[in-house]
């Protein structure tokens, strides 16, 4: 299948002319950017993203075994040993193929809007370099194979299955094809015991990977993916009102609330953001929904009319912040907002914002309930 994106023709470059800073150094900030990769694209001056070469059609379904071999050196010093993953069913093909797609791949619509974004901040400035050193790490990391950032991130299946449909098989296959994506190196080994620091070595563990579950009355299972990186996570930010700082609970409220926590993460978190907000819920169900809500499309439009309006305000004042990408400065804070809504009790009023970073990987699948292979590749 190939990618929409695949026909832009806006190319990322790195120009180091105008540039007034030291590009090695901002690369070695930027994620996704190791070093031998970083390095050999400064080298080459024409180093340029070229959608049409890195379109998904164009991928080989593993990469080199030299480029699999780098990944070894690339381990945590922390990580454990796995054993060679041997062939599976199809579900688990199926299954593995969606991790690597969605650590490696960015999807079209966020593409598109960083290809957007760069238009709008000025040549050479820190702004149009960062963002042009982000969209050569998104060249590479589709061309090899290789994570888009190296903080793979917490792992999230938010999954759909037919009435009957055995859901404990399925979380067994998955969490077997996380452990296959982590010794392939499609997943770094990124989990740990909270008290003893102890890696797994395969992402597996308690939480990891998280499972949401639920049924409806589709004959097909839908399954779909989001890689959410520590440094976006801790952006992360949760409000009650009414609060004596930021308004009443109301929708200014909610609009102040949302813009403090932008203007607190500072372009932390790897910005450009994209924001996923829950008006309501209590503290555990808004997260939850306000995660949720970065499954949507970039370019969808909220079916309340006053929700569709708040985005549209909140993505535009926090972009005349200053903050921009990497908090460099610039026109470019946020890529989008999707706020959702969640009843609540008379006595609470929260307002949860999800911040994910520019490496906004999330994709899906839908898979035939009885072979197990897909039928059709989401996002």
């Amino acid at each position: 299948m190939k990618d929409e994106a695949d026909h832009l023709t806006h190319g990322f470059q790195f120009n180091t002319q105008h540039s007034p800073f030291n590009i090695p150094l901002l690369i070695q900030l930027l994620p996704g950017n190791r070093q031998q990769t970083a390095t050999g694209a400064i080298a080459n001056q024409s180093a340029a993203f070229d959608y049409e070469r890195h379109s998904v059609s164009r991928l080989s379904p593993a990469p080199p075994l030299d480029t699999l071999a780098r990944r070894e050196t690339l381990m945590s010093a922390t990580a454990q040993t796995l054993p060679d993953a041997s062939p599976q069913t199809a579900l688990f093909e199926s299954i593995l193929e969606l991790i690597r797609r969605t650590s490696t791949i960015l999807p079209d619509d966020v593409v598109r809007a960083i290809t957007a974004a760069r238009k709008n901040e000025a040549e050479g400035s820190n702004a149009d370099v960062a963002l042009n050193v982000i969209g050569c790490n998104i060249g590479m990391a589709k061309e090899s194979s290789l994570p888009l950032c190296q903080d793979t991130g917490t792992i999230l299946f938010y999954i759909h299955t037919p009435v009957g449909y055995d859901q404990l098989e399925l979380e067994e296959i998955a969490t077997g094809a996380v452990r296959a994506a982590t010794k392939k190196g499609y997943l770094r080994q990124n989990s740990v015991d909270s008290v003893t620091g102890k890696n797994t070595g395969d992402n597996t563990g308690p939480g990891s990977p998280v499972f949401h579950f639920e049924q409806w009355r589709e004959p097909n299972v839908e399954v779909k993916l989001m890689l959410k990186g520590g440094g976006c996570e801790n952006m992360n930010a949760q409000y009650s009102l009414p609060h004596p700082d930021l308004g009443g609970r109301d929708l200014k409220g909610v609009e102040n609330a949302i813009l403090d926590c932008v203007l607190q993460a500072q372009g932390q978190g790897c910005g450009p953001g994209i924001l996923g907000v829950c008006i309501g819920g209590d503290r555990g169900t808004g997260y939850m929904n306000a995660k949720e809500q970065l499954l949507r499309e970039l370019d969808d439009s909220n079916s309340d009319p006053e929700l569709a309006a708040l985005e549209e305000r909140i993505v535009e004042k926090a972009n005349q912040s200053g903050i921009g990408p990497m908090g460099f400065g610039g026109n470019t804070t946020l890529l989008a907002c999707k706020i959702g809504k969640l009843n609540r009790l008379p006595a609470s009023y929260f307002v949860s914002i999800a911040y994910m970073c520019w490496a906004y990987r999330r994709r899906g699948a839908q898979i035939e309930a009885t072979t197990g292979s897909v039928s059709a590749w989401l996002y």
